[in-house]
C-alpha cells in the first residue's frame, strides 16, 4: 500500500512539476513561426541594404551634368531659360551652369544611365527641383507658363529618371515628390482649356498618378514622420473624386489621420460625389483651400452637369419658372455665366432671369464649345494674394 501511495505522489507530483526542457507541439510551432519571422525580418533588412549598395552611386554635383551641358551647347540644344543671359542671340548661346538642367533622355541601346557623372545625389535632385520651381514656375518674368510648364515637366522626369537608378527612398525623397505633386496638380488647374498640342491633360494625369501611388508607398514603407501627409492623403481623394482605389486608400489610414479636419471634408465630398448630392459637393467646395479646389476642379464641370440634368427633370413644367439668381447660388458661379452655361445645355432662359427646365430640350454640349476656363470663378477666387511659388511649397 505505501508503495502505491509513494508511486502515485511521485506521478502527481510530477505531472505538476513545470517543464524545463520539454514544450508542447503547440509551443513549440509558435517558436518555429516566431523564428521564421525573425528570420523573414532579417533577410528583408539584408536584402534591403543589398538592393542600396547595388544603387549606383551618384557623384554629379550640379544641376546638369558638364558632359551633357556641353554636348547640348555645341549641338544648340539649350532651352533659352539655360543659357547665359545677353547670348541668345548668338549662332551658339553660351549655357550657363547655374541654370542649365538636366534634361530627360529615354533610355537607348549601348547608353549607360548609370555613371556616377551623370546622377545626381539626393540633395542636389532637391535642390534641382526647388530651382525649378523658384526660378522657372515661380517666375513672374518667364512667359508664356505653358512653355514654362513644358520645361519644368520634362526636368522633372529627368529627376525622377535618377531617382529610380539610384532606388531612392526616404525623406529627399518624399519632399521631391511632395514638391512634384504640387507642380501637377497647380498645372492642372492653370493650363486647363489650353489646347492639346501645348497642354495634354491625360500626360499630365498620367504622371501626376504615378507621383502620388509612389508618394503614399513611401508614407506607407518609410519611418517617418512625415507631416504632410494629411495634406498629400487629402489631394489624392480630391483629385480622384469618386475612385474606390482612392477612397479604399484614405480608409485604411490610421484612426489619426482619418480624423483629421482636411481629410474629413475630404471624405464627405467624396461621399457627396458618390451619392450624386451635387448640391451639398458644391457647399463644401467652398471650404476647401487653393491648392485642394485645383485638385479638385476637374470634377467641377461633370457635377454641375449633373445638376442641370437632374433639375431638367425635377422642374420639367410649362409653367414652373426657376429663379436664374438661386441656380446660380446653387452652381457657384455668377449669374451672367449661370446663364451661359445653360445654354451650352440647351437650357432656355428668358429675359425675365428665370430658367425654364425641359428634359427633352436638355443637350450635351459638342467637342469645344463648353470652355470650362470660364466656369473657375470658384477657384480663382481662393489664389488671390497666393504667389505660384507659396502655393507648390505649400504655404497656402
Amino acid at each position: 500500500m505505501n508503495r502505491r501511495r509513494g508511486t502515485r505522489i511521485t506521478q502527481l507530483q510530477s505531472s505538476r512539476a513545470p517543464s524545463g526542457g520539454w514544450r508542447s507541439p503547440r509551443n513549440k510551432q509558435q517558436c518555429q513561426n516566431q523564428s521564421k519571422t525573425q528570420k523573414n525580418e532579417v533577410e528583408a533588412e539584408d536584402q534591403e541594404k543589398e538592393i542600396k549598395e547595388m544603387a549606383p552611386r551618384a557623384s554629379c554635383q550640379t544641376m546638369c551634368p558638364a558632359q551633357e551641358l556641353w554636348n547640348r551647347e555645341s549641338q544648340n540644344r539649350l532651352h533659352c531659360f539655360e543659357v547665359v543671359p545677353g547670348t541668345e542671340s548668338f549662332r551658339k548661346p553660351k549655357g550657363d551652369p547655374l541654370r542649365a538642367v538636366k534634361e530627360y533622355s529615354r533610355p537607348a541601346a549601348g547608353k549607360d544611365v548609370t555613371k556616377p557623372s551623370y546622377l545626381r545625389p539626393p540633395d542636389v535632385l532637391l535642390k534641382t527641383v526647388c530651382y525649378l520651381i523658384d526660378e522657372i514656375a515661380g517666375s513672374t518674368s518667364l512667359h508664356p507658363w505653358t512653355e514654362v510648364y513644358s520645361f519644368v515637366f520634362d526636368r522633372l522626369r529627368s529627376v525622377k529618371q535618377d531617382m529610380i537608378i539610384q532606388r531612392l527612398s526616404g525623406k529627399d525623397c518624399v519632399a521631391i515628390l511632395e514638391l512634384t505633386v504640387r507642380f501637377h496638380i497647380y498645372a492642372s488647374y492653370r493650363l486647363c482649356g489650353e489646347p492639346l498640342r501645348i497642354f495634354d491633360p491625360r500626360i499630365n494625369d498620367t504622371h501626376l498618378q504615378e507621383y502620388l501611388n509612389w508618394l503614399f508607398d513611401c508614407y506607407k514603407t518609410g519611418t517617418g514622420p512625415y507631416p504632410n501627409q494629411e495634406e498629400f492623403q487629402t489631394l489624392g481623394l480630391l483629385y480622384n473624386l469618386g475612385s474606390s482605389p482612392a477612397t479604399q486608400d484614405v480608409l485604411e489610414l490610421p484612426e489619426r489621420l482619418r480624423q483629421t479636419p482636411s481629410l474629413k471634408l475630404a471624405l464627405a465630398i467624396n461621399q457627396a460625389f458618390l451619392e450624386g448630392n451635387h448640391v451639398h459637393l458644391l457647399r463644401l467646395v467652398q471650404k476647401l483651400d487653393f491648392l485642394q479646389t485645383c485638385a479638385l476642379h476637374r470634377h467641377l464641370v461633370t457635377c454641375r452637369r449633373h445638376l442641370l440634368l437632374i433639375y431638367s427633370h425635377g422642374y420639367h413644367s410649362r409653367n414652373c419658372r426657376f429663379p436664374l439668381d438661386r441656380l446660380a447660388q446653387l452652381l457657384s458661379l455668377e449669374p451672367s455665366l449661370t446663364a451661359e452655361l445653360c445654354q451650352v445645355y440647351g437650357i432656355e432662359v428668358n429675359q425675365h432671369n428665370q430658367v425654364l427646365f425641359s428634359k427633352s430640350a436638355f443637350t450635351e454640349p459638342e467637342q469645344g464649345e463648353l470652355d470650362c476656363k470660364l466656369y473657375h470663378s470658384i477657384v480663382s477666387e481662393k489664389q488671390r494674394g497666393l504667389t505660384v511659388k507659396s502655393i507648390i511649397h505649400g504655404c497656402t
